[in-house]
């Protein structure tokens, strides 16, 4: 059924919200983690916690997101049923990189809402953004003061809301990334 919902829909039924930091998100995305380790062994991943919930002391969406790395000559294919079998909605799909859901229903939000994006080994910045946010506080907070800014505008827009978000990501991320070269 939600395959079948325009955006606007979608956006409609899941609108963006930001909720103060739940220390809960790190067990749900450890969780989370060992079954999808599990559930993708014959792929050996590297698996981890990004995103604002990975994060302390910032809101963030109420949303665990979680990336896969696998390698790249893997069978993608065959990955994408193993998901979706085990509940987990394709959102998008390319050639190195994929996105799925967990945790949408008919209803609404699910009480646990995952993104799982799985990516070639070594196709991410989310690690590095992840890692320099939690080590740099008040850049952390720049970036809860943008969300929060930008959710009366683009509560029911997800695509809006990455867009502004990634002209802040994108210096954050060659800072972090200028800062490790140093």
């Amino acid at each position: 059924m939600l395959k079948d919902m325009s955006l606007e829909e979608l956006w409609e039924l899941f609108p963006i919200s930001l909720s103060p930091h739940n220390p809960e998100w790190e067990e749900w995305a450890d969780n989370e983690i060992r079954s999808l380790s599990t559930l993708l062994a014959h792929y050996a991943p590297t698996i981890n916690h990004i995103g604002s919930t990975a994060v302390s002391g910032i809101m963030a969406k109420p949303i665990v997101d979680i990336l896969v790395e696998i390698s790249g000559d893997s069978n993608w294919v065959e990955m994408k049923n193993i998901l979706e079998k085990s509940g987990y909605i394709c959102m998008s799909e390319s050639v190195k990189r994929m996105s799925f859901n967990k945790g949408y229903t008919p209803a609404g939000y699910d009480d646990k809402v995952f993104h799982i994006h799985i990516h070639a080994t070594g196709d991410n910045d989310e690690i590095c953004l992840r890692d320099f946010l939690r080590q740099n506080p008040s850049i952390a907070k720049e970036y809860e003061t943008l969300k929060l800014g930008l959710l009366p505008k683009y509560r029911n827009n997800r695509d809006g809301y990455t867009e502004a978000k990634s002209d802040f990501i994108n210096k954050v991320i060659a800072s972090a990334q200028r800062y490790d070269s140093d």
